[in-house]
């Protein structure tokens, strides 16, 4: 890959890199909806009565507290220990009420039944929300549904410390190939050469056509690392890594729109064509057929989403799923649980390396039909490519 390539992949990279990580934070909820108070205040329900009913068992492992725990965002950065006095790392959290800005460390609504005194409104944190409550822990819905959660949760902290990563990455070869001009690649230069080689030639090239990819490679490029990257770092489970980053559907969804968005930009004339009125299709037909079309053009990110967030998340459940086997059968009995534990190391372990696997072809799944959907967008009409091929142009493009 010659220099030149490179230090324009690069320039062009951070910036895409800085847009894609402005456009991942907003992915936070912002703002209390009334379907997401509806479903709170069901889940609260259902806990305390699963609480009254079981007080006897509270001491008891809690299979799907866990699980949803480590999969689930957090203002609290969990090490070691129980959920309710392990050690953790507070995380700042940073409020836009009706009446100012309040920001206070998470540390002083660490347990769900405390109440903490800011400068305008009293807080507790419920389900991962913060709720502006009397002193009874009484919760006002008009001032909560008036607040802005910009904190800096778990997974907003990993988008930060991921960015900074590929940051340094990707500036890293960059000078490296400036001071090694010419020569073979070597440490990190010669483990990404082959990744960025393979999404330039394979996906790019392939997908978008010769002539247009290169205004695409710095988006291509970052969603792909972001993807494999954060992939990569949620299966570590040491500080700052192990966060559910890529099996968050809020952050799915960013990056399927920054993709739609795209797609819908690059769109020319003929795709436009194609998409209200495909040529040589009647109108009665046309009537149904162009809703179908428009419908496609929100299901293709969708698909990206789901497909992304269903395949991190399920793989991070199931690994823990039996893992917390061990713990079922070991109040049970000692023998059972060290005999369970046996087989579910076993198959943890396997997942680890199936989720290698995965994390890297989630994000070529991604990147793939990415450039897919913008080399859709941007083809050429036949009669366009036929009047290249008379003037003795090549194709330039692969038609999918």
């Amino acid at each position: 890959m010659s220099s030149k390539i490179s230090i324009f992949s690069v320039k062009n990279f951070c910036f895409s890199l800085i847009l894609v990580v402005f456009a991942l934070f907003p992915a936070k909820s912002f703002a209390y909806e009334p379907v997401e108070e509806a479903v709170m205040q069901a889940e609260a329900v259902v806990a305390d009565t699963a609480k009254a009913d079981t007080h006897e068992e509270s001491g008891k492992f809690n299979a799907g507290e866990m699980i949803i725990e480590h999969i689930g965002d957090s203002h609290q950065w969990h090490l070691w220990g129980d959920h309710g006095h392990g050690v953790h790392i507070p995380l700042p959290v940073i409020l836009w009420t009706d009446k100012g800005l309040e920001i206070f460390s998470s540390s002083n609504v660490e347990h769900s039944e405390d109440i903490y005194q800011g400068t305008h409104y009293k807080y507790m944190l419920r389900h991962e929300h913060i709720e502006i409550v009397d002193d009874f822990g009484n919760v006002d819905k008009d001032a909560t549904a008036k607040v802005k959660d910009f904190s800096i949760t778990k997974n907003a902290l990993t988008i930060i410390v991921s960015a900074l990563l590929m940051l340094w990455m990707f500036l890293s070869v960059a000078r490296a190939y400036k001071r090694r001009e010419g020569m073979a690649p070597k440490g990190l230069q010669s483990f990404m050469e082959p990744l960025i080689l393979f999404i330039r030639d394979d996906v790019a090239k392939t997908s978008i056509g010769e002539k247009k990819y290169m205004r695409y490679m710095p988006y291509l490029l970052t969603v792909f690392f972001f993807i494999f990257i954060n992939n990569l770092m949620g299966l570590i489970p040491i500080f700052p890594f192990g966060s559910n980053l890529t099996g968050n559907i809020s952050v799915c969804l960013v990056l399927a729109a920054i993709t739609l968005i795209i797609t819908l930009i690059s769109g020319n004339g003929h795709y436009w064509r194609h998409i209200f009125a495909m040529p040589g299709v009647p109108i009665p037909v046309l009537i149904i057929l162009t809703p179908i079309e428009l419908l496609g053009i929100v299901l293709r990110p969708f698909v990206l989403m789901i497909r992304l967030f269903a395949n991190i998340t399920a793989g991070h459940i199931i690994a823990l799923a039996f893992f917390s086997l061990i713990f079922i059968f070991g109040e049970k009995s000692t023998g059972a649980g060290y005999g369970v534990s046996i087989v579910s190391v076993l198959f943890t372990v396997f997942m680890g390396f199936l989720e290698l696997l995965v994390a890297f072809l989630q994000a070529y799944v991604f990147t793939l039909l990415s450039a897919i959907y913008i080399g859709a967008a941007v083809e050429e009409g036949h009669h366009e490519h036929d009047h290249h091929v008379e003037k003795g142009h090549e194709p330039t493009h692969v038609i999918v």
